[in-house]
Protein backbone atom coordinates (compact mmCIF):
# COMPACT_ATOMS: atom_id res chain seq x y z
CA UNK A 1 0.00 0.00 0.00
CA UNK A 2 2.93 2.57 1.08
CA UNK A 3 4.45 1.93 -2.33
CA UNK A 4 0.66 2.38 -4.47
CA UNK A 5 0.82 5.37 -2.01
CA UNK A 6 4.30 6.77 -3.29
CA UNK A 7 3.91 5.81 -6.77
CA UNK A 8 1.06 7.69 -6.86
CA UNK A 9 2.67 10.63 -5.72
CA UNK A 10 5.19 10.64 -7.83
CA UNK A 11 2.92 10.13 -10.88
CA UNK A 12 1.39 13.53 -9.80
CA UNK A 13 4.24 15.25 -9.55
CA UNK A 14 5.34 14.36 -12.15
CA UNK A 15 2.45 15.44 -13.98
CA UNK A 16 2.61 18.47 -12.87
CA UNK A 17 6.16 18.85 -13.47
CA UNK A 18 5.37 18.13 -16.94
CA UNK A 19 2.59 20.48 -17.48
CA UNK A 20 4.74 23.38 -16.19
CA UNK A 21 7.73 22.46 -18.55
CA UNK A 22 5.79 22.22 -21.58
CA UNK A 23 4.08 25.94 -20.14
CA UNK A 24 7.48 27.08 -19.80
CA UNK A 25 8.40 25.57 -23.82
CA UNK A 26 5.01 27.11 -24.57
CA UNK A 27 6.26 30.37 -23.75
CA UNK A 28 9.91 30.44 -24.79
CA UNK A 29 8.42 29.60 -28.72
CA UNK A 30 6.48 32.87 -27.92
CA UNK A 31 9.03 34.84 -27.28
CA UNK A 32 11.11 33.21 -29.65
CA UNK A 33 8.86 34.28 -32.12
CA UNK A 34 8.29 37.68 -30.81
CA UNK A 35 10.14 39.37 -34.14
CA UNK A 36 8.72 37.40 -36.61
CA UNK A 37 4.83 37.76 -38.31
CA UNK A 38 2.10 36.84 -36.72
CA UNK A 39 -0.46 36.78 -39.26
CA UNK A 40 -0.05 35.98 -42.95
CA UNK A 41 0.12 38.67 -45.22
CA UNK A 42 -1.01 37.48 -48.15
CA UNK A 43 -4.36 36.18 -49.15
CA UNK A 44 -7.89 36.70 -48.55
CA UNK A 45 -8.08 38.35 -45.17
CA UNK A 46 -10.62 35.43 -44.01
CA UNK A 47 -7.33 32.83 -44.97
CA UNK A 48 -5.18 34.89 -42.99
CA UNK A 49 -6.88 35.30 -40.02
CA UNK A 50 -7.64 31.21 -40.29
CA UNK A 51 -4.27 29.70 -41.14
CA UNK A 52 -1.88 30.95 -39.07
CA UNK A 53 1.70 32.16 -40.08
CA UNK A 54 4.33 29.09 -39.24
CA UNK A 55 5.40 30.62 -35.62
CA UNK A 56 2.09 31.05 -34.30
CA UNK A 57 1.17 27.52 -35.63
CA UNK A 58 4.26 26.53 -33.32
CA UNK A 59 2.79 28.60 -30.37
CA UNK A 60 -0.07 26.86 -30.89
CA UNK A 61 1.42 22.72 -30.89
CA UNK A 62 3.12 23.99 -27.80
CA UNK A 63 0.50 25.16 -26.10
CA UNK A 64 -1.73 21.70 -27.11
CA UNK A 65 0.76 19.62 -25.78
CA UNK A 66 0.71 21.91 -22.49
CA UNK A 67 -3.04 21.58 -22.41
CA UNK A 68 -3.17 17.63 -22.92
CA UNK A 69 -0.31 17.46 -19.99
CA UNK A 70 -2.56 19.61 -17.65
CA UNK A 71 -5.78 17.87 -18.84
CA UNK A 72 -4.63 14.61 -18.19
CA UNK A 73 -2.95 15.44 -14.89
CA UNK A 74 -6.89 16.79 -14.17
CA UNK A 75 -8.53 13.98 -14.65
CA UNK A 76 -5.83 11.83 -13.13
CA UNK A 77 -6.32 13.26 -9.84
CA UNK A 78 -9.92 13.50 -9.55
CA UNK A 79 -9.85 9.47 -10.26
CA UNK A 80 -7.28 9.25 -7.73
CA UNK A 81 -9.14 11.22 -5.22
CA UNK A 82 -12.34 9.96 -5.83
CA UNK A 83 -10.90 6.39 -5.57
CA UNK A 84 -10.86 7.16 -1.60
CA UNK A 85 -14.18 5.52 -0.46
CA UNK A 86 -15.99 7.36 -3.50
CA UNK A 87 -15.77 5.23 -6.68
CA UNK A 88 -17.06 1.00 -6.18
CA UNK A 89 -14.21 -1.64 -5.61
CA UNK A 90 -15.53 -3.93 -8.66
CA UNK A 91 -12.78 -1.97 -11.02
CA UNK A 92 -10.26 -0.36 -8.51
CA UNK A 93 -9.94 -2.71 -5.53
CA UNK A 94 -10.77 -2.36 -1.96
CA UNK A 95 -10.51 1.69 -1.52
CA UNK A 96 -11.08 1.97 2.03
CA UNK A 97 -13.61 3.46 4.05
CA UNK A 98 -16.72 4.65 2.22
CA UNK A 99 -16.85 8.84 2.32
CA UNK A 100 -20.19 10.19 3.05
CA UNK A 101 -19.25 13.19 1.67
CA UNK A 102 -18.36 12.47 -1.49
CA UNK A 103 -21.82 11.06 -2.89
CA UNK A 104 -22.07 14.47 -5.09
CA UNK A 105 -18.10 14.05 -6.40
CA UNK A 106 -18.75 12.44 -9.52
CA UNK A 107 -21.62 15.12 -10.67
CA UNK A 108 -18.89 17.57 -9.21
CA UNK A 109 -15.87 16.10 -11.54
CA UNK A 110 -18.25 15.83 -14.75
CA UNK A 111 -19.68 19.04 -14.29
CA UNK A 112 -15.74 20.73 -13.62
CA UNK A 113 -14.27 19.25 -16.70
CA UNK A 114 -17.21 20.15 -18.96
CA UNK A 115 -16.89 23.76 -17.85
CA UNK A 116 -12.90 23.29 -17.81
CA UNK A 117 -13.73 22.56 -21.22
CA UNK A 118 -15.79 24.65 -22.89
CA UNK A 119 -13.88 28.00 -21.02
CA UNK A 120 -10.56 26.36 -22.43
CA UNK A 121 -11.99 25.50 -25.88
CA UNK A 122 -13.39 29.59 -25.88
CA UNK A 123 -10.34 31.13 -24.98
CA UNK A 124 -8.22 29.12 -27.51
CA UNK A 125 -10.52 29.94 -30.60
CA UNK A 126 -10.81 33.57 -29.32
CA UNK A 127 -6.44 32.92 -29.62
CA UNK A 128 -6.91 31.46 -32.90
CA UNK A 129 -5.14 28.34 -31.11
CA UNK A 130 -6.98 25.99 -33.35
CA UNK A 131 -5.00 22.55 -32.21
CA UNK A 132 -5.71 23.82 -28.69
CA UNK A 133 -9.31 24.36 -29.25
CA UNK A 134 -9.76 20.92 -31.07
CA UNK A 135 -7.44 19.38 -28.08
CA UNK A 136 -10.00 20.90 -25.42
CA UNK A 137 -12.85 19.98 -26.80
CA UNK A 138 -11.83 16.15 -27.43
CA UNK A 139 -10.40 14.99 -24.40
CA UNK A 140 -11.83 16.63 -21.71
CA UNK A 141 -15.36 15.90 -22.49
CA UNK A 142 -14.47 12.63 -23.24
CA UNK A 143 -13.00 12.29 -19.88
CA UNK A 144 -16.12 13.85 -17.78
CA UNK A 145 -18.13 11.03 -19.69
CA UNK A 146 -15.49 7.80 -18.68
CA UNK A 147 -15.84 9.31 -15.16
CA UNK A 148 -19.37 9.46 -14.96
CA UNK A 149 -19.55 5.76 -16.36
CA UNK A 150 -18.08 4.54 -13.16
CA UNK A 151 -20.12 2.67 -10.90
CA UNK A 152 -20.14 4.52 -7.32
CA UNK A 153 -21.11 3.50 -4.01
CA UNK A 154 -24.32 6.64 -4.20
CA UNK A 155 -25.77 4.98 -7.87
Amino acid sequence: MGIGMLFFGLAFMGGWAAAAGALVYAVVTLVRGRAEDWMRRDGHPAARLLLPAPVYLRFDVALAVTAFLADLWLVSAAIVFGADGVFAEDWMGYPGMMDPTGQGYQAGVVSALHTTAWWTFGIAVLGRCWITAGVQVCLLPLAAWWIGTFDTYYT
